[in-house]
């Protein structure tokens, strides 16, 4: 892979001078310019032990539990409806989740979820820094799934290395044809996996498997075998650093007492090598061991001072802590810990996270008001829910015999398992005529709605002549049930034209 990098100022392009040819200078041009990039260098990082390695395996392990196995869910929702837990179902078209149904109609819910999903995103980030980033970024734990298999056929960080400059010899290329053999296998399972949640599980697998799958399905598992395979096989920190828009964004959300990875340096410097046996007196406790840019997941020595790069994964703590236990040195040269918190350990004060700030409570109320607008709304969903259309060519027909007919399209959607029967009505205008376009006789103004059924009806509505001559007048048009209970309605008007 290649990519870009950051690299070091280039001189100005040299002009032309007595006695130097143009060729002389294209040349030494061209070779200026290609400093700007660079080969992507490899990164071998170093297997670690301890606590937030432990984490970051945990987090890894629920969360493909959870993208693997929830498509295989079932979820009882009566006859001839999908018992897929999660299903978003082209074909009627519903998103089903659990015990609960949105139609195309009711987008905003998504809408309200990813707005959910954002501020919860501002929250965290205000709070702890690149925690998505550092443990449940879908690229992370590909990434992260992917070192694990690489280390498992390769060896640790030193291992590999050898490898790589070995030459290609039979051994060499057997593990390297494993390794890609399984990452390929967990491509496709991932790229599977995601198709999974379009169809029904258990009869897609048995049809992609034989071939009679659509052609559709086998282009999107491929699209995203492809994707997996090259972001977290070979990409990996290239698209945290140069792809993700995220990075730069979360500068906006934290501030001097969000926590990060941080070396502290009063701790810690001035470094250098130690001797067993020897004083600690005028120096700092950082051996210079470098163990915790080997541990890195993206290459970087976090004893620079914050970084892009960083995704404070917390393994180069673990890496510090286990070479402080050697040494036997107190832990937490490298910790979570703010500018704030650094500041404080310098006055010789408790370092605490303070939860309660200005950013914090902001997101949070936010939060919370955004939660409750949609509990509200997914508590008050009525099972029926009607959309009226007013035809706009023309805008109202005027009789012979002086009455104005207005015509309206009702959209009426039944989200029961039982069959709506419905009468309409219209409020709003008194004496007007209501007849349903299609029904026999069209006086008739009761409506059945199959289960899971949008039904339209086309209604016809004429208001007795001398009807005061505005431009509009407002009417409801409803339908009610059996006992006469309001079900749904919607506001409309009625034009009557200029006088």
């Amino acid at each position: 892979m290649t990519g870009l990098a950051p690299a070091e100022p280039h001189p100005a392009p040299v002009e032309a001078a007595a006695g130097v040819t143009r060729s002389d200078v294209e040349a030494v041009n061209s070779a200026t310019r290609r400093t700007l990039y660079k080969a992507r260098e490899p990164i071998y990082p170093k297997s670690v032990k301890g606590t937030f390695r432990r984490i970051k395996w945990a987090v890894m392990a629920v969360l493909l539990a959870i993208y693997y196995i929830v498509p295989f869910i079932r979820w009882d929702r009566g006859p001839g409806n999908p018992d897929q837990a999660v299903l978003v179902d082209l074909d009627r078209p519903r998103l089903y989740f659990f015990f609960i149904e949105l139609w195309p109609q009711e987008i905003y819910f998504l809408a309200g979820l990813l707005i959910l999903a954002a501020l919860s995103l501002f929250l965290f980030t205000a709070l702890f820094g690149r925690v998505w980033c550092g443990y449940a970024c879908p690229q992370t734990v590909w990434t992260d799934l992917y070192i694990a298999v690489e280390r498992m056929i390769e060896g640790d960080r030193s291992q590999r290395i050898r490898l790589s400059k070995e030459p290609w010899t039979l051994r060499k290329v057997g593990k390297r044809v494993a390794k890609h053999a399984i990452w390929l296998l967990i491509a496709i399972a991932t790229g599977g996996a995601w198709v999974l949640y379009f169809y029904d599980a258990p009869t897609f697998v048995a049809e992609f498997f034989t071939g009679q799958a659509p052609m559709m399905a086998y282009v999107f598992v491929g699209i995203l075998t492809f994707t997996t395979y090259s972001l977290a096989g070979f990409m990996r920190e290239q698209v945290c650093t140069y792809m993700c828009p995220w990075p730069r964004i979360q500068g906006a959300m934290v501030d001097a007492e969000s926590i990060s990875v941080t070396y502290l340096k009063a701790r810690g410097e001035p470094r250098g090598r130690h001797k067993k046996g020897t004083s600690w007196e005028g120096r700092g406790d950082c051996i210079d061991c470098n163990q915790c840019v080997a541990a890195c997941p993206m290459g970087i020595d976090i004893r620079d001072g914050d970084q892009l790069e960083c995704i404070n994964c917390g393994l180069c703590i673990d890496a510090c802590d286990e070479v402080m236990d050697k040494i036997e040195r107190p832990r937490g040269l490298i910790a979570y810990e703010s500018h704030k918190g650094i500041e404080r350990r310098r006055k010789g004060e408790t370092s605490k996270l303070q939860w309660l700030r200005s950013r914090t409570v902001f997101y949070a109320v936010i939060l919370v008001a955004v939660g409750s607008v949609m509990l509200a709304a997914l508590i008050d969903r009525a099972p029926l829910d009607l959309n009226v259309i007013r035809d706009r060519n023309p805008l109202y027909v005027r009789l012979a015999n002086g009455q104005i007919r207005n015509a309206y399209t009702l959209k009426i959607m039944n989200r029961t398992t039982e069959p709506a029967k419905l009468v309409l009505w219209t409020g709003g205008l008194e004496g007007v005529d209501l007849k349903v376009a299609g029904h026999t006789p069209p006086e008739d103004l009761s409506i059945v709605v199959q289960p899971d059924e949008i039904r339209s009806v086309r209604l016809l509505v004429t208001a007795p002549a001398g009807t005061p001559p505005d431009s509009s007048l407002p009417i409801s048009v409803g339908v009610a049930d059996e006992n006469g209970k309001v079900a749904a309605s919607d506001d409309t008007v009625f034009v009557t034209g200029a006088p």
